[in-house]
């Protein structure tokens, strides 16, 4: 199990992540990241909710690095992906919000 939690510049993002019970958790943010935190496989740079194809952006991202689970803590980049819940669904990927992350 790979789980991506968003936001991963916040607190919440790494309290979180000592909860999170996965083999691996990734933390991804779209917004600026320092180059130093880019580390393949921990930390991944993210889509920005404002991309007209952020939902599609995500959900490659999310195949492309074997993730089931994705927690979302940025109320913009829930709401779009609750809209696009079945999509995710779909390809076995679970879309959590924050209080049902375990």
């Amino acid at each position: 199990m790979i789980a991506l939690i968003t936001s991963a510049l916040s607190a919440e993002a790494y309290r979180l992540r000592s909860k999170v019970d996965a083999a691996d958790v990734i933390l991804g943010d779209y917004n600026d990241v320092p180059a130093f935190m880019l580390t393949p496989g921990k930390f991944i740079k993210l889509p920005n909710p404002q991309s007209f194809s952020y939902t599609h952006e995500m959900l490659a991202l999310c195949l492309d690095n074997a993730i089931d689970t994705v927690y979302v803590l940025d109320s913009k980049e829930a709401e779009l992906l609750m809209e696009s819940k079945q999509l995710f669904t779909e390809y076995n990927i679970d879309i959590q919000l924050p209080g049902n992350e375990i």
